[in-house]
């Protein structure tokens, strides 16, 4: 005889279909960082684009705040297994920043003050996919949540998020990030579990 009996579906779930599969829905905000956070005055702060061809396209601080401004509510979902819903973000969507980009690239690697990296399909920052943003929750980003800006890539796991982002290279070939280069999954879809390496 079974254990389980007929029917028997587990805890219910009020997710509407929200939560992908192996993630526990959290209401606070937690902090993971794979190293010390930087302190980055906003008046020192910069984004670029590089491009395969060698083309730079730059933004100050004062310059990336003039541009058209977004303000995306997103779930997010950490591969540590954590999901937040209706987040709440403000920042500039990538489709801005490559608006004067030309580039035949099909990959970016993120790169963060700090050192941190992340590779992403450039198709995943276009197309009202990804945003840099600078608030989170109608108050200006903290540091230790990425501040004062951060990729935010929220139909991905949020650790291709990079926090204190500061540009994107473009490339012809797949270049693996950080925590790519260690063990994770190099796309990261929380909906098909692709949290390591294999998944």
């Amino acid at each position: 005889m079974g254990i389980i009996s007929r029917g028997f579906r587990g805890r219910p779930r009020d997710d509407h279909g929200r939560l992908p599969p192996g993630q526990y829905q959290v209401h606070d905000f937690p902090v993971l960082s794979a190293g010390p956070t930087p302190r980055i005055e906003q008046d020192r702060w910069e984004f670029a684009i590089d491009t395969e061809a060698g083309q730079t396209h730059r933004w100050s601080w004062q310059e990336f705040m003039a541009l058209p401004q977004e303000s995306p509510t997103a779930d997010i979902h950490c591969v540590t297994k954590w999901s937040k819903f209706d987040t709440t973000w403000q920042g500039v969507s990538l489709d801005v920043l490559f608006e004067d980009v030309e580039t035949a690239a099909e990959y970016a690697l993120v790169h963060s003050y700090g050192g941190y990296t992340t590779n992403l399909p450039l198709e995943d920052l276009l197309d009202g996919k990804a945003w840099i943003c600078h608030r989170f929750d109608g108050e200006e980003l903290e540091p230790q949540h990425g501040g004062p800006a951060r990729l935010v890539v929220p139909h991905l796991y949020f650790w291709k998020s990079a926090k204190w982002v500061r540009g994107i290279r473009l490339l012809n070939e797949d270049w693996p990030g950080f925590w790519e280069s260690a063990g994770y999954h190099n796309y990261g879809d929380p909906w098909r579990e692709q949290r390591y390496e294999g998944d």
